[in-house]
């Protein structure tokens, strides 16, 4: 009987969210303020204030239109930040604290495209979708001026950094650039020398020269005096950025003359650096170019010696300037999770796989990001060998990887293998020893591929070429598309389940076919084995999780409860629950033994594609088609020792509360009951004061010390009361006095005053009908007893 409460014990009961990892960033402008230490992204209708140093979203701004925000810039002085939103509003915000300071209409006749602050933090300049470019003046609130000439949308704006010359450049989609004098309110000057979009505007330090760049795959150089193009230098690839850099020696990225020098970001993915004298590009970025890491947006801050750099899979790269290494990576939008692991010996990091070729590594105590490329299509699918430092992957490319964390967090890819013919959609690993995986494909095959044993012995060297791994045995296994594969805790049983609706048991290594598990009306998503007994769990379209006996291929339990399919399915509990997740999103808490949904976890809005448990069991990971990541917690323990806690505190006080009683201290005995948050206790303190001799004044005395939300508390209780008539008397009383010494002013400033009267007025009529009746009766027995006439008892006759 012991074992079996211990057993009880330790099912789990609830799961709280930990952590939340949610898209903050899905496309546009990014800035940092003049520290770096703050990060600025548009998410939406929100713009969102992340702290570079932890990657924690500090602040989240969102105009009371929700509208989406079309542009945003933050004043050089780090004090002021200005959104615009679709509703043609634009907003004033002081962004530390998180409240808007102004809010005005933009004026123009469709959303704003672009904005900017002059060098001195007072002007503002909005170019807008219809042609028109126009000035702000933040500090007296006031448009200063309206320039037009523009045609279509106006997508670039910037001021000159000499705040003497006011000069505001613009440039719309006919290729070039206007040059408009503040102080003239004229445009002085029309650059053509682009022949598609601009997309840039740089400035040098002396104010002389400006660098432009354009989608026509070109830079050029204008001589700000002249109006006239020094130098035009073609870049090879469609830009979306170039930054001047400033006059120094950059030996790290050998550059050694103080010239012109500038940085270039585009479609190719990688920084370049380019002489602009000479025209050639002295330095490329060593990385390999991939889908997704096409470059859309890159910054340089001087004062903090950083640059910023956004790419098209929405991911946020901060560089050293001088030496352009990779300080830190932000994955700011995750698309469609597709699956989801822990990572490491202690689970320090996870692993997730999104609707993109590249896999983002978080570690969850710093919430430092590293993505990983090497896939060429749609990661599908990851698993983690058992010490937790090796961990697999494979993709729509047909591929299969296998990555290596070290010590210190930082991922490398170590062996690559080919073979299948379709999309790899299932992945799984060796669970006693690091020595095979195996792998399901749309091509409704199954491979076996051994480790090397140079793989395993850690002495690759980071900088390393992958290792090319073999299959060592295909098996056509389904008719249909295999959509999961699991190995067995000894590593000798291999169970696969296809979209054919069934499950199959197969030996290892061999491949050979043990078992057909029919059953499930649908196409099967996913297979588990028990850690702990010989039984399979499969997770089916058909909404259903069953579980099967290995020895017979006999259906044991079915478990219905998911309105629609079930993705993903794991044991939990030492084999005695499951947890399952379902298109649904919802993610269900089983215990086998009794068929009974424990718990049901709802917090993601979309299909939940991943579902992986921590080493220690006390955590669970999920991953969903809302680009949400959650880390659950397992609260069992907790909301036991809570609930515990709180009924010791019950006995406790009710034992103070008995001698409180005792001693005739009424008040405190008043206080605490309502503390208490019982009726009960309260009627049986209000019955125990009216029992006194002077039960009148007591009363009076005793509520009338109370506090406000005491009173508020009082009242409601009366309102319970009094709808019984033994209990009624009770409520009178306390509402006697409350309506004696009570002001009306005060009574109808309580919470809920309205509703307690209605309800206490139906009641209070209904026992004062009766009270009236009960006295009309007792006035006609009285009438009826003083008006009878009794006979004279005859007199008792006299003793002889």
């Amino acid at each position: 009987m012991e074992e079996a409460a211990a057993g009880v014990g330790r099912f789990k009961a609830n799961y709280a969210v930990e952590r939340k990892i949610e898209p903050f960033y899905k496309g546009g402008k990014v800035q940092l303020d003049q520290t770096g230490q703050h990060l600025f992204c548009v998410c939406g209708t929100r713009v969102n204030i992340l702290d570079v140093a932890s990657g924690a979203m500090l602040r989240s701004l969102e105009q009371e239109d929700q509208e989406d925000i079309t542009a945003f810039d933050l004043s050089p002085n780090d004090e002021v930040l200005v959104t615009a939103s679709r509703a043609l509003l634009l907003a004033q915000w002081a962004w530390r604290e998180g409240s808007i300071t102004r809010l005005w209409k933009a004026i123009h006749t469709a959303p704003v495209a672009t904005m900017a602050f002059d060098p001195t933090s007072t002007l503002l300049a909005t170019g807008g979708c219809d042609g028109a470019v126009r000035i702000w003046d933040i500090v007296q609130h006031y448009g200063t001026h309206h320039f037009r000439g523009s045609p279509g949308v106006v997508h670039l704006v910037a001021f000159h950094p000499d705040p003497a010359r006011l000069l505001l450049f613009s440039s719309a989609i006919d290729a070039t650039i206007r040059m408009w004098s503040l102080q003239d309110r004229s445009c002085l000057a029309i650059l053509t020398a682009h022949y598609s979009v601009v997309t840039s505007l740089s400035f040098s330090a002396d104010g002389h020269t400006m660098l432009s760049s354009g989608r026509d795959k070109i830079c050029i150089v204008w001589d700000l005096r002249s109006h006239q193009a020094l130098r035009t230098i073609p870049v090879f690839e469609t830009m979306e950025a170039a930054v001047l850099l400033p006059e120094e020696p950059a030996p790290k990225v050998g550059v050694k003359s103080t010239g012109l020098h500038f940085l270039t970001a585009g479609n190719q993915g990688v920084l370049r650096m380019w002489e602009a004298a000479s025209g050639q590009c002295v330095y490329t970025e060593q990385q390999l170019s991939g889908p997704g890491r096409e470059l859309t947006h890159c910054t340089l801050l001087r004062a903090a010696g950083l640059i910023l750099c956004a790419t098209a899979d929405h991911n946020l790269l901060l560089y050293e300037a001088c030496s352009l290494q990779l300080q830190k990576q932000f994955a700011g939008y995750n698309e469609e999770v597709l699956d989801v692991r822990f990572l490491g010996p202690e689970d320090s990091h996870i692993v997730v796989a999104s609707n993109s070729p590249c896999l983002k590594v978080f570690e969850l105590q710093t919430s430092a990001c590293q993505i990983l490329y090497g896939h060429t299509d749609i990661v599908l699918a990851l698993d983690v060998f058992r010490k937790g430092w090796l961990f697999t992957s494979c993709a729509k490319d047909q591929s299969i990887r296998i990555w290596r964390m070290n010590k210190a967090g930082r991922v490398t890819c170590v062996a690559q293998g080919y073979g299948h013919t379709h999309s790899v959609g299932t992945i799984c690993c060796s669970r006693l020893k690091e020595t095979f995986l195996v792998t399901g494909s749309q091509d409704c095959t199954v491979k076996l591929w051994p480790l090397p044993e140079g793989l395993l012995s850690k002495s690759t060297t980071p900088d390393s070429d992958p290792v090319l791994l073999q299959a060592q045995a295909t098996q056509r296994c389904h008719d249909k598309d295999i959509n999961s594969v699991a190995v067995a805790p000894n590593d000798k049983l291999l169970a696969t389940g296809s979209q054919d609706r069934t499950a199959k048991l197969w030996a290892l290594p061999q491949c050979q076919l043990l078992g057909v598990f029919s059953g499930h009306r649908r196409g099967l998503w996913c297979v588990q084995f028990s850690p702990m007994d010989q039984v399979l769990a499969t997770a089916s379209a058909d909404g259903t999780v069953k579980l099967w006996a290995l020895q017979d291929f006999s259906c044991l339990k079915t478990f219905e409860g998911h309105d629609a399919s079930v993705l993903k399915v794991a044991f939990v509990s030492r084999g005695t629950q499951l947890l399952s997740s379902g298109s649904d999103g919802l993610v269900k808490l089983w215990t086998i033994k009794s068929n009974e949904c424990v718990r049901t976890l709802d917090a993601h809005e979309d299909k939940v594609w991943g579902l992986h448990c921590s080493r220690l069991d006390d955590r669970a990971l999920t991953g969903a088609s809302d680009s949400c990541v959650i880390i659950w917690k397992d609260i069992t323990e907790a909301e036991q020792a809570e609930k515990q806690a709180k009924q010791e505190e019950q006995v406790v006080k009710q034992q103070e509360l008995d001698n409180l009683l005792q001693e005739k201290r009424y008040l405190r005995a008043l206080g605490l009951a309502i503390s208490l948050d019982r009726p009960h206790t309260v009627l049986t303190v209000i019955q125990a004061i009216r029992r006194d001799p002077e039960a009148c004044e007591k009363l009076e005395a005793t509520v009338l010390q109370l506090r406000r939300d005491q009173k508020e508390a009082l009242l409601r209780f009366c309102v319970t009361w009094n709808t019984n008539s033994r209990h009624c008397h009770e409520a009178q009383a306390v509402l006697g006095v409350l309506l004696r010494h009570e002001a009306p002013e005060e009574l109808l400033a309580y919470e809920g005053v309205q509703a307690s009267l209605e309800a206490l007025l139906p009641y209070s009529e209904r026992h004062f009908q009766r009270l009236s009746r009960t006295l009309q009766a007792a006035t006609f027995l009285d009438f009826l007893w003083h008006n009878m006439k009794l006979p004279t008892l005859p007199l008792a006759p006299s003793a002889l």
